[in-house]
């Protein structure tokens, strides 16, 4: 067995020659990374990506990042697509083939017939003077020195490379497109991600009872309604649904511990008179800033002027916006 020095070593080994292999791939950057992205952003259809092996992998995690970056595109393994997968490929579609080698029998086979449609072939290709190489439309060089593996035979470092330039390719076309966080959010609506992103401050508000009192009420009717909502607080509003204060449960036991009186007292005796707000378009992260930066557990909610309703801390941690 290795020592624990030899392991540390190794791992900081691989992980150094990777690091320098997609140093090298953007030093190899040229033109025709630019006419890829052009072709892309000017195509009226997807982009199918295809490859064998472990190329294959890294081409479904490109697929899912252009998906997700609003580049529309479609996986097809180059194994299945010569029985029957070559369907998917319409007229108007780019197709990227993604190889080391470029010379696997697979893709001597595939490339053939990805010509006969005439569709603009990317070649993301290890070795530029490959079969795949030669018959691509454009190529998007991914040569390194050696792979990770001691034997410099498992798809390591190579696919590393393939890996990051599918991530630049993504990114400069969401860039091209002005690609935004609202376009982001209508593709990961799930997840606290996309919670973040498109999830408002109403929408937590309304899942909540609206605790309300007016300023008069007693400190019994106060106890009463914070209890019953389990918010921890209750708005205190006028006539016109407006907010006048808040009375926390946190208020109520600095009252009691000041040995006050609380036969006659009323709400607006022991309100907060600027209790914090937020509207209720505002995202929910926003409520989140408040509530940290204020170091407070409660937020009320505005529609306009009148009072909407309240989020808690809670409410945030439970959605996963924390």
């Amino acid at each position: 067995m290795k020592s624990k020095k030899s392991i540390i070593q190794s791992a900081r080994d691989t992980l150094e020659l990777e690091a320098a292999a997609i140093l090298t791939v953007a030093k190899n950057l040229n033109t025709d990374f630019e006419k890829v992205v052009s072709t892309i952003l000017k195509c009226n259809g997807r982009v199918i990506v295809t490859g064998i092996g472990k190329s294959a992998i890294i081409a479904q995690k490109i697929v899912a990042t252009f998906n997700s970056t609003g580049t529309p595109a479609v996986f097809m393994h180059a194994a299945d697509a010569i029985h029957g997968d070559l369907g998917m490929i319409q007229a108007n579609d780019v197709v990227m083939c993604l190889s080391k080698s470029g010379n696997t029998p697979e893709i001597k086979v595939l490339v053939p017939l990805l010509r006969i449609a005439e569709n603009t072939l990317v070649a993301m290709v290890g070795e530029k003077n490959s079969f795949l190489g030669q018959q691509a439309d454009l190529i998007l060089n991914t040569f390194v020195e050696k792979e990770a593996c001691p034997h410099n035979l498992a798809p390591t470092t190579s696919t590393t490379a393939q890996l990051a330039l599918g991530d630049a390719l993504a990114i400069c076309l969401l860039e091209s497109r002005a690609f935004n966080e609202q376009d982001f959010a209508k593709y990961h609506p799930g997840g606290s991600l996309g919670k973040k992103l498109y999830l408002k401050a109403g929408d937590l508000a309304s899942s909540n009872e609206k605790p309300s009192i007016s300023p008069t009420a007693s400190v019994k009717e106060v106890l009463i309604e914070i209890s019953k909502n389990r918010l921890g607080a209750v708005a205190v509003i006028d006539g016109k649904s407006e907010i006048l204060g808040v009375v926390t449960d946190g208020d109520i036991r600095r009252m009691l511990e000041n040995n006050v009186n609380i036969t006659s007292l009323k709400a607006e005796d022991i309100m907060g008179k600027s209790p914090k707000s937020i509207q209720r378009q505002s995202l929910a992260v926003e409520a989140l800033d408040l509530i940290k930066k204020n170091n407070i557990t409660q937020l009320l909610v505005l529609d306009q002027k009148k009072y909407f309703g309240i989020i808690h801390l809670h409410d945030l941690l439970n959605e996963g916006i924390v």
